[in-house]
C-alpha cells in the first residue's frame, strides 16, 4: 500500500490545461509543475496547497482568498517552511487599480536586547539565534492572513476549512517531506519539551499519513476566535507555557500587542513594464530596483540569455545591490533608510562607474555606496483570477522548521528568525549575510528579510507574478527570473527550470548550481571569478498572462512545488 501510494505522490505532471477539482483527496495527489489556465490559477510549494487554493477560486473566492487559504494549508502540508508561527510579507494588485503590500514580519521580544547573544568573550553565540527557543521572534502569520482578509470576499471560516480537514483527516507526505523530518528528528528530540505530530519511533517514509490533531485544534480557534484565537486564550498561553518551559522570551504582552502592518509599495518603471515589490523590511525590493536600474542601459537582449557578458554585469550588479544591503538597510520604523538616495537613476549609474566588463570585481574594492545624511527555508505562492487581482505572498521560519521548537500541544513550528537580525555587526547570519547598525536588536523591532513577492504590470494589468524561497538567494532569484522573461523572452517554464547563479559581496564568490554551463563557468573563471558549484538556488513560483490571455502556472522543478486552475 505504501508503495502504490508512494508512486501515486511521485505522479508529476509536466504540463496540463487546469481541470477543476471539486474536492481535495489528501491520500491521493499529482504534482502539476505547469497548467494553462482560463480563470484562475495557484502555484506553491506543496500540490495540496495549491488545490486548496484554487479550489477557493472556483467557489466563488478572489487571489487574495486563495492566497489566504493556500498560507492556511501550507501550516498543513508543508511545515518545513509553511506556518502559523512564522511570518511573511504580500504583495498585491487588485481589480480596483489598487496596489497593496502587507508586512507581518517577526517582531523581537520586548524582553530581546542587542548583545542577547554575545558570550562573555565578544563573540557571537549564532546557535542560540538559529536552535532552539531563544531564536523565536514573536509571529506574524496569523495577522497576516486577518490584515489580508478586508481584501478577501469569503469569509475566514471557509477560507480556513480545507487545513482542518487536512490537518484532522492527515495527509500522506511526499520522500522530500520524509527526508526533512528524519534529518532533523534528533534535533526536534533534543529541543522540545513536549510530544508532538513529527515525531515517531521509526523513520518517516514517502506514503506515510501525517495526522496534527493538536495544530486542527490551533486552526479550529483560529476559525471561531479570530484573531484572538491564536495571539490570546489557550493558544497563547500554549507559547508562552513553551517559552517559560525553554528558557524563551516570547510573552503574552508580546503576542498581544503584535499588529500586521500596511506599507507603501515600491512601485518602479523597467522599460514600459511597471514593477510592484515589497519595501522594508524586505531588502528584496530596494535590491531588486537597484539591481534592475543597473542593468537598464546594457544590452543585455543582445548578448543573449547565458551569455558570459550578460551573466557578469548581473553578477557586478548583485554584488554592488548585496554591499549597499549590508551597510544600509533595517526596520524603517527604527532607523533611517536613505531608499530614494539607493534607487536614484544617479546614484546607480555612480555604482557602476567602476565595472569592468572584462574582468572580476573585488568586494575589498566594491563596498557600500556613498549616500547623504538624512531569508534556507522560506516559501512564495503566486495566484491570478479572472478578475485582474495578482497576489505574491512570501512567508518563512527562517531556517527549516524554524526554530525546530513545537509549542507543547499548539502543533505548529516557531520561527528562528532572531538570526536575521545582525547578532553582532559583521558575524554572517545562517545564510552568509553580514549587517550593519542598521539591523541590530531592538524590543519590537522587525529582522530584515530577504523575500520578495513581486508583480509585474504590463499595461496597467497583471503580467506575471513571481517569487522564491532561499535565503540570501531570494533576491537575485527574483531578479534573475525577471530577466529571464524580459529581457531574454524565455517561457514560463524555462524562465522557472533553467540553472541560476548567485552573489551576495560577501564571500566574495559565484555560487552556481550544478547544472549550469561549463563553458560559461570557465568564462567566468578566466575572468577572475571564484565559482562555487552547489545545491539549488531557489524555488520559483511564476504565474505568466500569456499572448492569448491565458495563465501558465509554473512550480519549480526543484522541490514538491505544483501549480493549479481553472
Amino acid at each position: 500500500m505504501r508503495l502504490l501510494l508512494s508512486l501515486l505522490l511521485l505522479s508529476i505532471t509536466a504540463c496540463t490545461f487546469a481541470q477543476p477539482s471539486a474536492r481535495i483527496d489528501p491520500y491521493h495527489y499529482n504534482i502539476q509543475k505547469q497548467v494553462v489556465a482560463a480563470h484562475g490559477a495557484v502555484v506553491s510549494a506543496h500540490p495540496l496547497a495549491s488545490q486548496a487554493g484554487a479550489l477557493i477560486l472556483q467557489q466563488g473566492g478572489n487571489a487574495v482568498d486563495a492566497a489566504i487559504a493556500t498560507q492556511l494549508a501550507l501550516a498543513v502540508v508543508y511545515p518545513a517552511a509553511g506556518n502559523l508561527g512564522g511570518g511573511g510579507f504580500l504583495v498585491a494588485h487588485l481589480s480596483n487599480g489598487k496596489n497593496v503590500t502587507i508586512d507581518y514580519r517577526e517582531k523581537a521580544p520586548a524582553k530581546a536586547q542587542r548583545d542577547m547573544y554575545i558570550d562573555s568573550s565578544g563573540a557571537a553565540n549564532t546557535q542560540l539565534s538559529q536552535d532552539g527557543h531563544l531564536a523565536a521572534g514573536v509571529p506574524g502569520s496569523v495577522a497576516g492572513f486577518f490584515a489580508s482578509l478586508r481584501y478577501a470576499k469569503l469569509p475566514m471560516s471557509k477560507l480556513i476549512a480545507p487545513a482542518i480537514m487536512l490537518a484532522e483527516k492527515g495527509f500522506v507526505i511526499t520522500a522530500a517531506e520524509a527526508r526533512g523530518l528524519n534529518r532533523n528528528a534528533a534535533t526536534f528530540r533534543k529541543l522540545n519539551t513536549r510530544p508532538n505530530a513529527f515525531e515517531k519511533e521509526t523513520p518517516w517514509q514517502a506514503g506515510d499519513t501525517l495526522v496534527q490533531p493538536d495544530l486542527a485544534q490551533t486552526l479550529k480557534r483560529i476559525r471561531d476566535k479570530g484573531q484572538a484565537g491564536f495571539y490570546e486564550g489557550p493558544t497563547a498561553k500554549l507559547i508562552t507555557d513553551e517559552m517559560k518551559r525553554g528558557n524563551g522570551l516570547i510573552t503574552l504582552a508580546d503576542l498581544k500587542a503584535y499588529k500586521a502592518k500596511e506599507r507603501t509599495p515600491i512601485v518602479f518603471n523597467y522599460k514600459g513594464y511597471t514593477i510592484l515589490t515589497m519595501p522594508l523590511p524586505s531588502s528584496g525590493g530596494v535590491g531588486l530596483q537597484q539591481m534592475m536600474g543597473m542593468v537598464e542601459n546594457y544590452p543585455l537582449a543582445t548578448w543573449g540569455f547565458h551569455s558570459p557578458q550578460a551573466i557578469q554585469l548581473m553578477i557586478e550588479v548583485e554584488r554592488r545591490a548585496y554591499a549597499d544591503r549590508a551597510q544600509f538597510l533595517g526596520d524603517p520604523d527604527f532607523v533611517k533608510v536613505p531608499v530614494q538616495q539607493l534607487t536614484s537613476k544617479k546614484y546607480l549609474q555612480e555604482r557602476m562607474k567602476d565595472y569592468d566588463p572584462h574582468k572580476a570585481g573585488s568586494s575589498e574594492i566594491v563596498k557600500a555606496g556613498n549616500v547623504a545624511a538624512e531569508s534556507m527555508e522560506t516559501t512564495h505562492l503566486s495566484v491570478m483570477d479572472d478578475q485582474g487581482n495578482a497576489v505574491a505572498v512570501t512567508t518563512t521560519l527562517n531556517g527549516g522548521y524554524g526554530s525546530k521548537v513545537v509549542p507543547g500541544g499548539a502543533g505548529f513550528f516557531l520561527n528562528n528568525e532572531m538570526d536575521d537580525f545582525s547578532v553582532k555587526p559583521g558575524v554572517p547570519n545562517m545564510y552568509g549575510l553580514v549587517g550593519a547598525e542598521a539591523n541590530a536588536i531592538a524590543p519590537g523591532k522587525r529582522m530584515l528579510s530577504s523575500m520578495t513577492p513581486t508583480i509585474v504590470l504590463k499595461n496597467n494589468k497583471p503580467y506575471v507574478v513571481t517569487g522564491t524561497p532561499g535565503g540570501s538567494t531570494i533576491i537575485t532569484s527574483v531578479f534573475q527570473t525577471l530577466m529571464n522573461i524580459l529581457e531574454f523572452n524565455l517561457p514560463a517554464d524555462r524562465a522557472v527550470f533553467e540553472s541560476k547563479f548567485h552573489h551576495q559581496w560577501l564571500p566574495d564568490q559565484v555560487d552556481v548550481e550544478a547544472d549550469f554551463p561549463a563553458d560559461v563557468m570557465s568564462s567566468l573563471e578566466q575572468m577572475g571569478y571564484k565559482v562555487v558549484r552547489g545545491s539549488t538556488i531557489g524555488r520559483t513560483e511564476v504565474i505568466k498572462v500569456n499572448e492569448k490571455g491565458l495563465l501558465e502556472a509554473v512550480g519549480d522543478k526543484r522541490g514538491d512545488d505544483s501549480a493549479e486552475g481553472y
